[in-house]
C-alpha cells in the first residue's frame, strides 16, 4: 500500500493557521505590501499607489469629493474675456461693413482685455465694464433678451385705440 502525504493546507485546520505558516495571510499574496493585485490596497495609506492610480483617473481618485446639499446648483455659464475675443477675432467674427460681428450667444462677455476694433457683439448677458470698453471703441453689445424684444416689437403691428 502506498502511502500518500496530505498537503500541508489540508493539514493545518488548528487555531489560527489561515497564514499557513507564513504569519498572516496577507503576507504570502506575491504583491509586497500592496494588499493584493490590481486596485485593491489603494486606500487610506496607499502611497506606494498612487502613481498608478494618477496615471488611470488623475488627481481626483483621493482625497474628498464634495457633497453639497441639493439646493446648491453649479453656475454653468460660459464666459469670455473681451481680450480672448480681440485675438481671436477671425475665429469667432465676421468682417462686414458695419465691422466684426461676433456670435457668442451662449457666453457671457466679460471686461478684462482692450478692444481696438469695432465690434457688435451677440451676447447672453455682459458685464458692465465690457458693454463701456465695446462702446469706447465704437461697437456695440447685444443681449439676447433686448434682442427678442426688439424683434417681437417689429413683427406685432401696434394697435390704435379707438
Amino acid at each position: 500500500m502506498k502511502l500518500t502525504k496530505r498537503t500541508k493546507q489540508s493539514r493545518m485546520h488548528g487555531k489560527s493557521m489561515g497564514g499557513h505558516g507564513y504569519g498572516a495571510r496577507k503576507k504570502h499574496k506575491k504583491s509586497g505590501h500592496k494588499g493584493g493585485k490590481g486596485m485593491s490596497g489603494s486606500g487610506k495609506r496607499a502611497d506606494q499607489k498612487k502613481t498608478l492610480v494618477t496615471k488611470l483617473y488623475g488627481h481626483g481618485y483621493f482625497g474628498k469629493q464634495g457633497i453639497t446639499s441639493k439646493g446648491t446648483k453649479r453656475d454653468k455659464r460660459q464666459r469670455i474675456n473681451l481680450s480672448n475675443i480681440q485675438i481671436n477675432i477671425e475665429k469667432y467674427g465676421k468682417k462686414t461693413s458695419k465691422g466684426w460681428e461676433v456670435n457668442l450667444k451662449e457666453y457671457k462677455i466679460l471686461g478684462s482685455g482692450e478692444v481696438k476694433d469695432k465690434i457688435i457683439i451677440i451676447a447672453k448677458e455682459a458685464s458692465k465694464s465690457a458693454i463701456e470698453k465695446v462702446k469706447k471703441a465704437g461697437g456695440e453689445i447685444m443681449i439676447q433678451k433686448k434682442v427678442k424684444e426688439k424683434v417681437e416689437k417689429e413683427q406685432k403691428p401696434e394697435k390704435k385705440k379707438e
